[in-house]
């Protein structure tokens, strides 16, 4: 562990490790994380993945693979106790489990410790060759603003120090340690390392709390989880199982009239199926054997809840008993000082450490994610110094409304598949209606997809003045792509494809009519002493290294010539000057973009997108001086 690190991150789970998997990708930043665990996690814990966060996996390269490797929810189906025998249960409703056109990726289902490697390869690939540090855990975090590295972060080995010294006995002894073997003359083996201190401190620029719902991070910066206490208890197991149940390998909300509620969950690889069995409400006086729960009997309340089909368990490879309440911190960083003051922010706190959320939503890990990508970008353009450190104060002006949203729903979400289904027959018995339920779940379909999300305006989300031009990119969600034609070389792509987590802030230019106020903003961006793209970009620099724009063509692109595109859709990057050619794309002829999206034909429109996927603005293409103004309080101008 270095003295000092721009960045120190604490905890890589989800959260921790998107962030990091970002800020790897800047060479010029120093980043390290520490984990208390000794290694990766290898098994349970979180497993749905909703399709906004495919999307964002898109943007690391990472989500072919996820795809090939996921169980794919195509479908859920829901049951309820029979008409003629409540205490068996039939087929009661099925639904597409996403709305068609919500996204081109689904949701789906792959292990935690499996997306955590995911990311942990990025990491591994990058410039920095960044690998998380373990067995480290944080003992304490102090601010001295006077110190160039302000936060001052103590942490404790979590296992024992070794000795320099350690004795092995062998059946056999081979020594293969050359000339000067030492084998020879004895077996006792000498460590090459000094013995390590049991702490260790380091300072750092920013250090960002991803350490869970006991988050010691948030502990130190004054900020307490809010909210509901855990309520209800679940058990949750991963097994191999062999059943009559017909959709066992379909996403299944299952009713029974007296045993409780069940939520099936297929798992990737076709035979391991994950089963959220619910155990009924916690009280103090039932919380003690709640927590002793063996795996038998989650698995003989599954049983009865399928009655009157057979459930055998034939391998239990991960079970546990949670419970989990819907919470909330304040802020999500250390903005607000002790006494009320406000001061630059320098210690954050993301996914469980500052928001907790049932299972049943698949809100928790999904949540964590996304705010480790908007947290990402923001340290990288502020240590990069292309931002303002005001900019690091949208992150949780951002965040935290977003979780309290999400948490309201989790709520109301988990009470009703909590619920006992309502007896048709007794009019005044409480509980829901199994039809009700179905219903508030295609409802809610944007929430489980992880669509819902809306930034309020700011500095980094604009007014909706000209939201007309381009109706179907609702400024303040996250750019919803669609098939476009890149020009070029006339392949068929996804717009929002074409954005890596690099940190670059995005402009698609859909053309107008004749592509004339296309050309003039080009001819703007590229030669005025007021074009912001000059204004943002580094002396030295390639153009898009800050500001990526691209166009989209209304023509078909064979009648398109690329020789009478602007120069700037045509850039010369790099050391030798290259012709980057995929900066122009056409409509694609099966599903025209410019309808899709609502976008007027006549005048165009620019779209400008954050590098966290989001649309912050919608703009006329001759709308100069506003898309300078916009960027002004977010960069550094040249």
């Amino acid at each position: 562990m270095p003295d000092t690190v721009d960045v120190l991150i604490v905890g890589s789970g989800p959260a921790g490790l998107v962030l990091a998997a970002q800020l790897s990708q800047f060479p010029s930043i120093n980043t390290r994380i520490v984990e208390r665990r000794d290694g990766p996690l290898l098994m349970g814990q979180a497993d749905g993945v909703a399709c906004r966060t495919v999307e964002m996996f898109q943007a690391f390269g990472l989500s072919e693979r996820l795809l090939k490797e996921a169980y794919w929810v195509n479908e859920t189906v829901f049951w309820r106790p029979d008409a003629n025998d409540r205490e068996a249960i039939s087929r009661a409703g099925r639904v597409q489990d996403t709305e068609t056109g919500l996204s081109e990726f689904p949701h789906v289902i792959v292990n935690q410790a499996r997306i955590q490697e995911y990311l942990l390869d990025v990491m591994r690939r990058s410039a920095r060759r960044l690998e998380p540090d373990y067995g480290l855990e944080v003992v304490e975090v102090q601010r001295d603003d006077s110190h160039e590295y302000p936060v001052r972060v103590t942490l404790r080995r979590t296992h024992p120090t070794r000795s320099d010294e350690v004795a092995v006995r062998a059946r056999y002894v081979v020594g293969c340690d050359g000339a000067r073997s030492r084998v020879r003359a004895a077996i006792g083996l000498r460590r090459t390392h000094p013995t390590r201190s049991d702490e260790v401190a380091v300072r750092a620029r920013y250090v960002v709390g991803c350490d869970g719902a006991r988050s010691r991070v948030r502990a130190a910066i004054g900020q307490t989880l809010r909210g509901d206490a855990a309520n209800h208890a679940w058990g949750v197991m991963d097994v191999l199982a062999v059943t009559d149940f017909p959709d066992i390998r379909l996403k299944a909300a299952i009713q029974s009239a007296s045993n409780g509620n069940l939520l099936v969950i297929p798992r990737e690889g076709g035979y391991l199926v994950r089963f959220y069995v619910d155990l009924g409400e916690v009280t103090a006086e039932n919380r003690d054997s709640i927590r002793q729960i063996t795996a038998d009997r989650i698995i003989a309340t599954a049983q009865r809840i399928l009655r009157p089909y057979s459930l055998e368990v034939k391998e239990v490879a991960w079970f546990s008993v949670y419970e989990v309440g819907q919470r909330l911190t304040d802020r999500f960083d250390d903005a607000i000082a002790a006494d009320g003051t406000a001061r630059e922010p320098r210690v954050f706190i993301a996914g469980d450490a500052c928001h907790t959320h049932s299972a049943k939503a698949g809100q928790g890990m999904n949540v964590s994610m996304q705010d480790g990508f908007n947290l990402g970008w923001k340290l990288a353009a502020v240590l990069d110094e292309r931002s303002d450190v005001n900019l690091l104060r949208t992150y949780s002006d951002e965040r935290q409304p977003i979780a309290q949203e999400l948490i309201d729903f989790d709520k109301e979400w988990s009470a009703m598949m909590a619920a006992p289904p309502k007896d048709p027959a007794r009019a005044e018995a409480s509980g829901v209606d199994p039809a009700d339920l179905q219903a508030y779940f295609i409802r809610a379909g944007r929430y489980t997809a992880g669509i819902a999300t809306r930034y309020r305006p700011g500095i980094l989300t604009g007014e909706a003045t000209h939201q007309a031009l381009a109706k179907g990119f609702s400024i303040g969600t996250r750019f919803h792509s669609l098939p476009v034609i890149r020009l070029a070389d006339a392949k068929p792509m996804h717009l929002g494809h074409v954005a890596q987590a690099d940190g670059r802030w995005h402009l698609y230019a859909f053309s107008d009519a004749n592509r004339s106020m296309l050309h003039a903003l080009c001819e703007h961006l590229a030669t005025s002493a007021e074009s912001v793209l000059r204004l943002v970009t580094p002396v030295g620099a390639d153009v898009d290294s800050v500001l990526d724009l691209r166009a989209v063509l209304q023509q078909p692109h064979r009648e398109v010539r690329l020789e009478d595109l602007p120069k700037l859709l045509l850039p010369r990057k790099g050391r030798y000057g290259l012709t980057d050619y995929e900066k122009a794309f056409t409509s694609d002829a099966g599903i025209d973009i410019f309808n899709e999206r609502e976008i007027d034909r006549e005048r165009g429109a620019l779209v400008v997108v954050r590098p966290d996927q989001y649309v912050a603005h919608i703009l006329p293409l001759d709308a100069y001086a506003e898309l300078t103004a916009f960027f002004r309080p977010i960069f550094r101008m040249q």
